[in-house]
């Protein structure tokens, strides 16, 4: 995935958005915003580098297409640095908002969307879940991140995901730890079957840094997690290079 690293995130020469007023264009989402009602992560496998630029190129140009309703915050894809996985990351003023977008849309933003999916050979697209932000382990300083680590786990009920992200909340203080760590955003699904934690990082090696220590088996992070009841890790991916568009 070399190629697509060295454009960078910029957006100039590659098939997607233009200027857009009022949004800014190929940037990280802000995640705490504060008319944020509801989000949206999904995730495609694409089979390979080819695959992958071909669902950037092809979503960010059918959504470029798009009239987008004033409750539409974000909508951003990741490359993962896997060189084959895609993260879809999107933000609605509300529930309603977002499915008055899906009942009412004409444009065929659905249709190019699946098309571009198909034509990167990813097959059986189960479309995004919809989550809720629960809580988020934070700096005093903020920078922009170079790197976002998707970490999944799959939970049995809103209990088991609560306590699982209160505890980790808790064991933390409120305060994101390691070095070139710069928050992580814990999101529960709207069935309680899922926690996403959307963790930003100034860049991939600092996160491989802390997997090595901090996050190793047998430490008190692990060992909490193992210890809730009806929690399942799924494993994490990293991921850089944001295309979309996100409200300013």
């Amino acid at each position: 995935m070399t190629s697509l690293h060295d454009e960078g995130t910029g957006h100039a020469g590659r098939p997607g958005y233009d200027e857009r007023p009022g949004f800014l264009v190929d940037a990280f989402p802000t995640i705490r915003r504060p008319d944020a009602g509801t989000v949206l992560i999904g995730e495609w496998d694409a089979g390979g580098p080819e695959g992958q630029r071909a669902v950037l190129d092809g979503v960010a140009r059918a959504w470029a297409q798009t009239p987008l309703p004033a409750g539409f915050l974000s909508r951003v894809l990741l490359a993962g640095t896997d060189g084959r996985s895609v993260l879809n990351y999107a933000q609605w003023t509300s529930v309603a908002a977002h499915q008055e977008f899906v009942r009412t849309e004409r444009t065929g933003l659905r249709e190019r969307v699946a098309a571009a999916l198909d034509g990167a050979g990813v097959a059986d697209d189960p479309g995004p879940t919809r989550f809720r932000l629960h809580g988020s382990l934070l700096r005093d300083e903020s920078p922009a991140p170079g790197c976002v680590v998707r970490v999944a786990f799959r939970t049995a009920g809103h209990g088991a995901a609560r306590q699982l992200v209160d505890g980790l909340l808790d064991m933390f203080g409120g305060r994101q730890g390691g070095d070139g760590g710069i928050a992580s955003h814990f999101h529960i699904s709207e069935d309680g079957g899922q926690v996403v934690n959307y963790s930003e990082w100034t860049d991939a090696e600092s996160h491989e840094r802390i997997v090595g220590t901090a996050l190793r088996d047998g430490g008190r992070v692990m060992d909490f997690i193992a210890s809730v009841p009806g929690v399942e890790p799924q494993g994490f991916r990293r991921y850089t290079a944001p295309r979309g568009l996100v409200r300013a």
